[in-house]
């Protein structure tokens, strides 16, 4: 009896760690997202601050045209 309770629970856990392993894998790609689009989000903010004509100019020169 207690050897299946022994191997059913190292079954579970050995599923939980695999589970686990996938989400922390899930959030470390959403934090890269969120930061992406917490740039874009300042950049739009700075934008709307200084008027599309500052921010054209940054453009161009950032891209050098």
């Amino acid at each position: 009896m207690t050897e299946e309770v022994d191997k059913r629970l190292a079954v579970h856990e050995a599923i939980c760690a695999e589970r686990y392993g996938n989400i922390a894998g899930s959030l470390k790609d959403g934090d890269r997202r969120m930061n992406k689009i917490e740039d874009l989000l300042y950049a739009v903010i700075l934008a709307v601050i200084l008027g599309p004509g500052v921010a054209a100019e940054f453009v161009k020169k950032i891209f050098g045209i």
